[in-house]
């Protein structure tokens, strides 16, 4: 009797459109777990609430008065925004450690595609989860006087949509070696909660003392965080002097850093993130 031949098995091709399609599906796995998440997009809108109505309005009553109305609640707005941003994008990368421990990460990362085309899917996964999220905190600009102007939004959406990339990309750096949850989320807060509290997204960048002003200037999330309060406060009517105090920028020895050199820096290492990210998923897991 004549054997049977067993045709090869096939194995897809790995070209730009094979991995397109790769980045497509994870991107559109992330988004399935946003959509179905309600819990957080409601816990994330609470502590925004808490954030700039009552920890803003109580520590803004031990503030004299500013003209025009911009309050402290006014400059913690964009503040908000960028903190959303930040842990947004940040656990989102929670993402790959519940598939480790799981054995869905195992299974993707044995598939015919490029590791590139996966961590690039969950990089913009969490961003775009990011961004949509803190368009939740964008809706109550009314609430604390700043005007629903399609400029002003268009701006924080490419802000936000930056940051959270570079931010996601940091998040899955960290989450790529991770074994359980507890240890993400223990480094992630140790490693976030000092740079975010140290970017001026809560309290002026004016009169701080010297060391922590020097911090500050090192620390990468300033420059995402000044972006946002710019974008705001350029359609506030604020005089000089106020601007002077609650949005003077971000400067090194008295010259003033451009936004759009903020933007560069920020997407700069995202990019260092996400190149970093590739190279631990690339090797063997």
């Amino acid at each position: 009797m004549a054997a049977i031949e067993t045709p090869p098995a096939r194995v897809p091709l790995r070209g730009l459109a094979h991995n397109l399609r790769a980045v497509r599906v994870v991107l559109s796995r992330e988004m399935i777990r946003f959509a179905t998440d309600g819990r957080r997009v409601t816990a994330m809108l609470f502590q925004a609430f808490m954030w700039i109505f009552i920890i803003g309005t109580g520590f803004g009553a031990l503030m004299p008065g500013v003209p025009d109305g911009v309050d402290l609640k006014t400059f913690m707005f964009p503040g908000v925004i960028s903190m959303t941003v930040i842990l947004t994008a940040m656990f989102s990368a929670s993402s790959i450690v519940w598939d480790r421990e799981f054995g869905f990460l195992r299974e993707m990362l044995v598939a015919p595609v490029s590791r590139t085309a996966i961590v690039f899917g969950k990089v913009l996964g969490g961003a775009l989860v990011a961004t949509l999220q803190s368009l939740v905190i964008v809706a109550m600009a009314g609430l604390v006087g700043v005007p629903y102007d399609p400029v002003l939004i268009a701006g924080l959406v490419g802000v936000m949509f930056l940051t959270g990339f570079t931010m996601s990309a940091f998040g899955v750096l960290v989450a790529a070696r991770m074994t359980s949850m507890e240890s993400f989320q223990g480094i992630a807060q140790m490693a976030i909660m000092p740079l975010m509290y140290l970017s001026g997204a809560l309290f002026p960048l004016t009169n701080l003392p010297g060391w922590m002003h020097t911090l500050t200037l090192l620390n990468p999330l300033t420059y995402a965080v000044d972006p946002t309060r710019q974008v705001v406060f350029a359609h506030l009517s604020v005089p000089p002097e106020v601007m002077a105090v609650y949005g003077p920028g971000v400067s090194w020895s008295g010259w003033t850093v451009p936004v759009a050199l903020e933007l560069l820096l920020v997407g700069a290492a995202g990019l260092v993130m996400l190149a970093l990210a590739v190279a631990r998923f690339n090797r063997n897991d």
